[in-house]
């Protein structure tokens, strides 16, 4: 009875392993091109197994490289604690993951598009950004009231967004300061303009007068 419950426990520990290897060399691969560039083939031979055995643990190339970036996103990608209200600090510890995975989630963005099953993991990923820009700048927040402090939490989602990183990096070619210098700017801009006494903001006015 004990060699069968230890066969039984080396054959499932077996198992999860090609698991792990198969969803790693997914993300290898995803790192490297589209969905669409790379096949079941190359994710099998990259693992170490066959392409029977990854549509028998899959099912799908897609709900693969779900699963797979699931994964990923909850084993690391998490934001380097920073203190409340440190403008530079929260800049550089979302340029760290940016610098890290920004090029997997752009190609991700524009997958989703073309395959529901990623999007879930995307929205999921846009709810942890929203919830971290809230507690990160919760003391600019706090200072202002009602559309003056819906607009600011908006602005700083936008600037400190994935896609802002792309076209600063990846589009105009900057250096990792030279873009972190200017989020800093374009967050300060919306931060620090001219408050008036009443928690009101000049953006939110105008805003408000679409």
């Amino acid at each position: 009875m004990k060699k069968r419950a230890y066969d039984m426990t080396s054959r499932a520990a077996k198992a999860a392993g090609t698991k792990q290897r198969i969803c790693e060399s997914t993300v290898a691969l995803y790192t490297e091109r589209s969905i669409d560039e790379f096949t079941l083939d190359e994710i099998a031979e990259r693992a170490g197994t066959t392409v029977q055995t990854v549509l028998r643990i899959f099912g799908s190339k897609d709900v693969l490289v779900y699963e797979a970036l699931s994964q990923m996103g909850a084993a690391g990608g998490g934001i380097r604690s920073t203190p409340p209200g440190d403008v530079a600090a929260a800049v550089r510890a979302i340029f760290e993951v940016y610098e890290s995975i920004g090029d997997l989630v752009i190609r991700r963005l524009a997958d989703a598009l073309r395959r529901p099953q990623l999007r879930p993991a995307l929205e999921g990923a846009r709810a942890r950004h929203r919830l971290w820009v809230q507690q990160v700048f919760a003391p600019q927040l706090e200072r202002v009231r009602g559309a003056a402090r819906t607009q600011l939490y908006h602005a700083v989602v936008v600037a400190t967004d994935v896609a802002t990183w792309n076209v600063l990096r990846r589009d105009a070619a900057l250096s990792r300061a030279a873009a972190e210098a200017i989020v800093r700017q374009l967050i300060d801009g919306v931060i620090t303009p001219e408050e008036k006494t009443d928690g009101s903001h000049p953006v939110a006015e105008l805003v408000g007068r679409r």
